[in-house]
């Protein structure tokens, strides 16, 4: 029996974490650069700032990971495609 094998690409679980932490690490570096200067409530410390620039780093390295070590899916050749009109149980017969 063969088997083919492919990576789970887009939908591997760390592109979708690392994606979105990045997204609001971007998020969170701009309004820590541009953003209200509110020092009195974290000390005088960018909170923001620092928080996103965290967030970056991590969706980063997320990615990475996922490109470095990615998924492997195995297939069996000898299976037909499924059909997504065909419910097996209602079969005639």
């Amino acid at each position: 029996m063969a088997r083919i094998q492919h990576t789970a690409g887009v939908f591997d679980i760390r592109n979708v974490i690392g994606g979105l932490i990045g997204l609001y690490g971007i998020i969170l570096t701009l309004m820590g650069l541009f953003g209200d200067e509110e020092g009195d409530k974290t000390g005088d410390v960018n909170a923001n700032l620092w928080a996103g620039l965290m967030m970056l780093v991590f969706g980063i390295a997320f990615v990475t990971w996922a490109r470095w070590r990615p998924v492997v899916v195995q297939v069996d050749e000898t299976e037909p495609p499924a059909d997504p009109g065909h419910d097996p149980g209602h079969d005639a017969g």
